[in-house]
């Protein structure tokens, strides 16, 4: 198997079933922990987005594009951003992503003004690459017939949504505006800077350096696979498995404020249900990728979404309505993991250029998927959220369906390590 140019990797380690080193367990705790945080940045304008529309006065289309612009700006770079992972060292691209978002992040703690709001919600959005960079970091470190728990486990770090959810209502009430300290919803972003700076400490102390690696192999080699059809199509699963799962958490916590009329922290706990299992099932679904097989996960996640997404889109009860979002989050969860484990398989030693490409263009259906939520809301009614939702995944699904049976019926297999 050919590993990427920089990957710190020692043989023993990345060969068929061998235990993993303490580096490399290190790497996935470090990388994960690192996550959990940049993805309470990256989505806490669902929360912090709230008050910001009243105190502004902004427009339902303000206030989603404001939500949903850090969603660019994570997508469109974890490409070129998992190239560098692959070629310059996981630690090394990490560290540098986090200190550049905490610097975005303590800005906006002090900014006033919709338009400078949406100037630095760009560079908040750096805090979405960290996924193409920790995918990439831990490629180099783990075998890959054990990528599928690995990577599950590092992405159940979207939990990290849910700490907004949760903490950032609180927050907003801690410290009055006015002194010192940014106060109201300005204390979220400070809170947050300070905590990826302490995470940055750590992970600069803690993980395994970066050992790199000449290798004769040009940019151009770097990104032959991403005119592959196949790699794409894992980037359309990846819409409605991860970027659906950012439009809902983005989408929910307004949805249930408005259409429900219930108050800012109980939105935050009902979409932070969503978000948990969404999140938390990752590694179940990299563990049950690696036992049996990443299709069989992927379209057993799909039809649960399916199942759940039809009466979504009727008016429900709002307990009905929780309980059918937290079974499409489930979904989710498991689909997510299976679609890495499909990366890793058919692409072992380019996690950061191909697992780049499938995130970005996921993210990016977490970017036009709540703009196109606001734009159809007038056409297909209070449900067009979730109308959109079924459409995309139903189409999806018979894409993935149709080069399963495609894949079996010609007997290609990915070549494992």
């Amino acid at each position: 198997m050919t590993h990427a140019p920089s990957a710190p990797t020692p043989a023993p380690a990345l060969t068929g079933n061998a235990p993993l080193t303490p580096d490399a367990r290190r790497v996935v705790t470090l990388a994960t922990l690192g996550f959990t945080l940049m993805f309470a940045v990256w989505l806490m304008f669902a929360i912090v987005g709230l008050p910001i529309r009243k105190e502004l006065g902004l427009t339902d289309a303000q206030f989603t594009l404001l939500t949903a612009i850090p969603v660019l700006t994570g997508s469109l770079l974890r490409l070129p951003a998992g190239i560098w992972a692959d070629r310059y060292g996981g630690k090394r691209v990490f560290l540098i992503n986090t200190l550049l978002t905490a610097a975005f992040a303590l800005a906006l703690s002090y900014a006033n003004g919709y338009n400078l709001l949406l100037t630095l919600a760009l560079g908040v959005g750096l805090a979405g690459v960290s996924f193409a960079v920790g995918n990439a970091w831990i490629a180099q470190w783990v075998p890959t017939a054990r990528q599928g728990l690995a990577l599950g486990t590092f992405g159940a770090g979207n939990a990290g949504a849910s700490l907004t959810k949760l903490l950032a209502p609180a927050l907003l009430a801690v410290v009055p505006a006015g002194l010192l300290i940014p106060g109201g919803w300005h204390f979220v972003p400070f809170v947050f800077a300070l905590l990826l700076l302490a995470c940055a400490a750590l992970t600069y102390r803690l993980a395994p350096a970066d050992h790199a690696q000449p290798s004769g192999r040009t940019l151009a080699d770097w990104v032959r696979p991403l005119v592959k059809v196949q790699v794409w199509r894992f980037g359309l699963y990846y819409v409605v498995f991860f970027g659906a799962y950012v439009a809902l958490s983005l989408f929910l916590p307004k949805y249930y404020v408005d259409h429900y009329d219930i108050p800012l922290a109980q939105a935050g706990l009902l979409t932070a249900l969503f978000i948990f299992p969404a999140s938390l099932l990752r590694p179940v679904g990299g563990f049950l990728s690696d036992r049996f097989g990443p299709r069989a996960v992927t379209v057993t996640s799909f039809a649960g979404m399916l199942l759940a997404l039809i009466p979504l889109t009727r008016e429900l009860p709002l307990t009905l309505f929780m309980l059918l979002t937290t079974v499409v989050g489930l979904g989710m969860g498991v689909g997510k993991a299976s679609t890495y484990t499909l990366v890793a398989q058919w692409y072992p030693g380019q996690m950061g250029t191909v697992g780049g490409l499938v995130g970005l263009l996921g993210g990016l259906g977490g970017f036009i998927l709540p703009l196109l939520f606001t734009a159809l809301k007038a056409s297909l009614g209070p449900q067009a959220a979730f109308i959109i939702l079924l459409t995309v995944a139903a189409a999806s699904t018979a894409v993935f369906v149709g080069s399963m049976l495609r894949l079996k019926a010609t007997g290609q297999q990915p070549t494992f390590a």
